[in-house]
């Protein structure tokens, strides 16, 4: 019996002591969030401490809090090496460390950041305030953070992975071909992010970070075709049955516009010898082309719009093909390919330049001299044309109609033949268009 009572008083005596504990944790939490509200954070720091040790999940805004208390005391130290400041940031990590473990715990709550957000608002913090920045430590985390999150990842997180990855590209030039890599996964992650997100204001913000991203990886030093052709060069030859290595290879010379690269041309043969894709024939009829084997070329980019499912890209395979049927003269099927590229991307403001160029190049269809001239105004049309549908080409476009309007006919001499401004001339021959008299 008397055990029995004493098993009973014990129990109790635990209750009671939960009881007050939590009682403990729920004033100490009162006052301290009362205390950050009002930016009183000396105030704040205890009963804080009190109630992360006794009660961490009790309140989500615990953590929220201590952030606020620790980086304001950081802020406050101007010397990073004093025991105050190594002993604040070293709680403010602890912070991060347990809200990471304590996650799952405010899940229920609308608006909880994940696990990956939350790394990734450490290592931020940890640029920021550690004494001494670990760039491989910091590294990681984003790395993490950003593999966890993909495109709901937020704009600081995926500016500041990019910059420690060129952080350790600057201390470590091996680390080029990564950091190459790094860019192309944050940049895929940051365009998913920006078409996710619906409010202007946010998406705008995001857009910047883009941009931003796009300027750290122009200046870096990676982006020019001999640096990239350093890399892949060797690494394509010693990978050329792994097809893995060989799509993502091409994608990234492809992007940087090194598609004259003899790494592009190698990437684009390996792969196209292990699965004919569109993007390896493309490849393989560039290679082609720069060898001067045209007919060869043409064979691989026609392939490639057969494999091709996308519209941008088979135009651009239908321009190359024009291009090359141009270099050789075969204007009128030049022209056929470029009216492919043209119903494939209405706004190819170049396609139309290239088809007034093929006009210019051969004007003479008549015995008259005249009229041969007026080929020039169905020139100026397409140049019209080009930079109506696609304001990036009109400085081009304007260049050439300055240049060709040079050889439009005089009013005189379409005045002998009866033909004056404003009538309607058919240009014949392979060209086959009607024009307007200016």
């Amino acid at each position: 019996m008397k055990i029995k009572t004493l098993v009973a008083v014990l129990l109790l005596s635990g209750g009671v002591t939960s009881v007050l504990a939590q009682e403990d944790c729920n004033k100490n939490s009162s006052i301290s969030h009362e205390a950050v509200r009002a930016s009183n954070f000396k105030d704040a720091y205890l009963p804080w401490k009190e109630v992360l040790k006794d009660c961490p999940t009790l309140r989500y805004y615990t953590y929220t809090d201590g952030i606020k208390i620790l980086t304001s005391f950081l802020n406050d130290i101007k010397d990073r090496n004093s025991a105050d400041y190594k002993k604040y940031f070293d709680e403010l990590m602890e912070v991060f460390d347990l809200r990471i473990k304590y996650t799952p715990d405010f899940m229920h709550l609308k608006g909880t950041p994940s696990v990956g957000d939350v790394l990734g608002n450490k290592a931020i913090n940890y640029i920021a305030y550690a004494p001494n920045v670990d760039v491989n430590q910091a590294y990681a985390w984003l790395k993490e953070s950003l593999e966890t999150e993909k495109g709901g990842s937020k704009g600081p997180i995926l500016h500041y992975f990019l910059d420690m990855s060129l952080n350790k590209l600057k201390a470590d030039p091996n680390h080029k071909e990564q950091f190459i890599q790094d860019y192309l996964t944050d940049s895929e992650y940051a365009d998913a992010a920006i078409a996710a997100e619906d409010d202007a204001k946010k998406k705008a913000a995001l857009q910047q970070v883009k941009d931003n991203l796009v300027a750290m990886f122009i200046n870096s030093g990676t982006a020019d075709c001999e640096s990239l052709q350093g890399i892949y060069g060797p690494k394509i030859e010693a990978n050329q049955s792994d097809s893995t290595y060989l799509k993502k290879a091409i994608s990234i010379l492809k992007m940087m516009k090194c598609t004259e690269s003899e790494a592009y041309f190698q990437a684009s043969y390996y792969m196209y010898k292990i699965d004919p894709t569109a993007d390896a024939a493309t490849g393989c009829g560039y290679m082609a082309y720069k060898k001067g084997d045209y007919d060869t070329a043409i064979k691989y980019f026609d392939e490639a719009l057969s494999l091709e499912g996308d519209n941008e890209k088979k135009a651009q395979i239908a321009y190359a093909v024009a291009a090359t049927l141009f270099n050789v003269k075969k204007l009128s099927q030049a022209r056929g390919y470029l009216q492919k590229a043209i119903s494939f991307k209405e706004n190819y403001g170049d396609a139309y330049i290239l088809l007034a160029q093929l006009y210019a190049s051969s004007p003479n269809w008549n015995d008259e001299a005249a009229l041969n001239k007026c080929t020039y105004f169905v020139v100026i049309d397409k140049l019209q044309r080009a930079k109506a549908v696609d304001p990036t080409v009109a400085d081009k476009a304007n260049e050439l109609i300055s240049t060709y309007a040079r050889y439009t006919p005089k009013a005189e001499d379409l005045f002998m033949l009866g033909i004056k401004a404003g009538d309607r001339v058919t240009v014949g021959g392979w060209i086959g268009e009607s024009t307007t008299v200016r």
